[in-house]
Order: structure tokens, then C-alpha cells, then sequence
């Protein structure tokens, strides 16, 4: 969306709720993969969702343009609440295997062996990743998934997360070092 047509659309919603949903058509799918890959859980990551878009909805009102996109605002919240999600159970559930198959939905049960065989050795990496990623505090498990599971820039997550962005390099250098020194003592024990 352009910044302009963007900045209509929210004007809009203010207004009008039903014309919210032109916002939670376009980043419903962004929203739910940033939180599914943060927790690992399919139904968990729709319910996360959902409180997201419900929170946002309500607090449109609240919603001004000082730098800020919607995008970013609506990343926020997310990560409020996968972050309060696991404050509240103090870590996260281990996911089976047969659990972690479904977290891609673009998986074709028909592919060739070969292939199915090659994902599920993406899962098991995924998962070890995020048992590991989990093991870090919040902040940095944030900033991770941020960086490198959303593809966001060090300028959008400082804007996401309204901090400086020489906070966030930070932050992903300490992140990535203490996950490197996570995945090296997992590799010891192996």
C-alpha cells in the first residue's frame, strides 16, 4: 500500500470498522507468519492473531502518523502479545514433529519424496532454531525473528519497536552471539 492510500484507508477505519478489514486483508497473512514462526504453534498463532487485529481495532483511534506505518503498529502489538503470551506461561510448549509438519501451508502432500524428506529435515532445524531462539530473553527473541524470519531492515524494527536503531544492532549482535553459543553447546552434546 502507498503511504498515502495507507493513511486514507486508517482515516477511514476510524470511522467506519468495516473498512478495517481492507487492513486485516493485508496483513493478516505477515502478521500470523511473524507469529507463527515466533511460537511454533499453528492454533496459537491464530489466536495470537486474532488478539492482535481485535487490539488493533479497538485502538485505531489511538493510531497517529508520527513515522510509524500501520505495518509497523501492527507488528508491535504482535510481538506485545506473543511476548505477554510467554511472560504468562513463563517459556514455551514443545511441538511434536507431527505438529511442526504443519506450520508450512504451502507443503504439497503430493510432492516427491525427495522433497518431503528435504522439508522435514527444515522443520527439525526450524524447530532446534526455535527451541534455542526461545531459550533468549524477549527482547532479543524479538528483534531475531524481526531481522531474519520477517526480513525486516535494522530502520523498520527500530520503527516497530520505537527504539533507536543503534539499539536494535545492538541487540541483534548480542542475540546472535548468545544463539551461536546456544547452537555450539547443543552440538557438543550431540
Amino acid at each position: 500500500m502507498s503511504g498515502e492510500f495507507e493513511r486514507d484507508l486508517v482515516k477511514r477505519a476510524k470511522k467506519d470498522p468495516e473498512t478495517f478489514g481492507l487492513i486485516y486483508d493485508k496483513y493478516y497473512q505477515p502478521i500470523f507468519g511473524y507469529i507463527l514462526r515466533r511460537t511454533a504453534n499453528v492454533a496459537l498463532a491464530e489466536d495470537l492473531t486474532a488478539q492482535t487485529f481485535l487490539k488493533a481495532l479497538k485502538n485505531l483511534w489511538r493510531f497517529r502518523w508520527q513515522n510509524v506505518t500501520i505495518s509497523a503498529w501492527l507488528y508491535r502489538i504482535a510481538t506485545n502479545e506473543v511476548n505477554s503470551y510467554y511472560r504468562k506461561k513463563k517459556g514455551f510448549k514443545n511441538v511434536s514433529l507431527e505438529e511442526a509438519k504443519n506450520l508450512k501451508s504451502d507443503i504439497n502432500v503430493l510432492e516427491e519424496i525427495q522433497k518431503a524428506e528435504e522439508e522435514l529435515q527444515k522443520e527439525k532445524d526450524f524447530l532446534l532454531l526455535h527451541k534455542k531462539i526461545a531459550k533468549l530473553k524477549p527482547k532479543y527473541q524479538t528483534v531475531i525473528a524481526l531481522r531474519f524470519f520477517e526480513k525486516k531492515k535494522v530502520s523498520e524494527i527500530a520503527q516497530i519497536l520505537g527504539k533507536p536503531e543503534g539499539t536494535i544492532k545492538a541487540q541483534i549482535h548480542r542475540a546472535l552471539r548468545q544463539l551461536k553459543k546456544l547452537l555450539e553447546e547443543n552440538e557438543t552434546k550431540n
